[in-house]
């Protein structure tokens, strides 16, 4: 069998490569080629849905991917890459110790081995751009091996590093989130939720993923409601909505001399079309 996969690594890298003469499937540990050597990895898609994701998120340079995947990995292999934890805690110590001694201000979040040890990818992240090329050096003779130095994000390092969110349960972005998309203030507006940062953000700082999550449903519902702030003519003359409540599809109205009342949607639509009608 030959095809195209997706195949997911330490945190949230991932590659897409190709493959023939052999049967795959979703979670099947694999070796595949890397640069200048070879990585193991965990397959999360096949076919076209890994056609899809690799298109989606700008992941394929060509239709077809260069590097190709060589076979499933061995219980052996699958073993030595878990046993790889320890020697990745020790790397990244000594990391941070040269950083020290550089004086560089960058803060090293995690290291990674290529499983056949021909390169160690650093993780870090930093306010500002950083020369790192001295550095590079020092570590590439430390380790003897190829370096590389890969700057993130704030979320990157959060789903690097796993945590737990104030619903209690894991990050999403390090357990199942396929990708990290931008989120704005404007989703925290459209489900009127309080606009103070310490409720909305999440633990790297910045705002909650599943701020996403049912957006579109808020927005679907509130479709059916009038605009806050909107004079309305409702049974009683001139009324402004003061707010809406989608949960028990209730309308607050104020009407000019400050009267005030709840009316439900269904009321609402059969007084404005009781006082169209008249």
């Amino acid at each position: 069998m030959s095809g195209f996969a997706e195949v997911s690594f330490k945190g949230t890298r991932r590659g897409y490569f190709r493959f023939d003469a052999l049967e795959l499937s979703p979670g099947d540990s694999v070796i595949v080629q890397s640069d200048r050597g070879e990585d193991l990895g965990r397959v999360t898609a096949l076919g076209s849905i890994a056609e899809r994701k690799c298109s989606s998120s700008g992941g394929c340079a060509t239709p077809t991917p260069s590097l190709r995947v060589i076979r499933r990995a061995g219980t052996e292999e699958v073993a030595r890459a878990r046993h790889k934890a320890d020697d990745e805690r020790r790397a990244r110590l000594e990391t941070r110790e040269h950083v020290a001694r550089h004086g560089l201000k960058m803060k090293v979040t995690e290291t990674e081995w290529q499983f056949d040890r021909k390169k160690l990818i650093i993780y870090f992240t930093a306010e500002k751009r950083v020369d790192f090329r001295a550095l590079v050096r020092d570590l590439a003779r430390a380790f003897r091996t190829r370096i590389e130095l890969k700057q993130i994000g704030v979320r990157d390092e959060a789903a690097l590093l796993g945590g737990v969110g104030r619903c209690g349960r894991e990050l999403c972005c390090s357990t199942w989130l396929p990708e990290l998309r931008p989120v704005s203030l404007q989703l925290a507006k459209d489900q009127s939720l309080s606009l103070n940062p310490a409720q909305i953000s999440g633990c790297c700082g910045r705002l909650m993923c599943c701020l996403m999550y049912e957006h579109q449903s808020y927005v679907e519902a509130r479709r059916r409601f009038p605009r806050e702030g909107r004079k309305i003519r409702t049974g009683l003359g001139y009324e402004r909505v003061i707010s809406v409540n989608i949960f028990t599809e209730t309308i607050t109205l104020r009407s000019d001399d400050g009267q005030q009342r709840v009316v439900t949607v269904a009321e609402l639509k059969e007084e404005m079309a009781t006082r169209k009608g008249s």
